[in-house]
């Protein structure tokens, strides 16, 4: 990813406390929605809402969108990529 395109999902990412707080509690390993909300300390329709915001922007993944509940999320390459050149 070249370094304007980091720095600008970076932004994204920083603009608003939801996503910034979505992104973090995916830190280390795949979460379920519910499991985000809680360490996130945020209500669940808000991570549905986030989730769906980084997942248009490549940096979250669902490892099993075929399951209707019990869903997994993880940070993309590109995810990884920008949390590990966040300030």
């Amino acid at each position: 990813m070249e370094l304007n395109e980091m720095k600008s999902e970076i932004k994204y990412v920083n603009q608003s406390k939801y996503r910034k707080k979505v992104f973090e509690a995916l830190e280390g390993y795949p979460r379920m929605p519910s499991e985000i909300a809680k360490k996130a300390d945020i209500v669940p329709n808000h991570v549905s809402v986030t989730l769906k915001q980084l997942k248009k922007h490549d940096l979250v993944e669902c490892m099993n969108p075929e399951m209707r509940k019990g869903r997994l999320y993880r940070l993309t390459e590109k995810g990884e990529s920008v949390r590990d050149n966040m300030e």
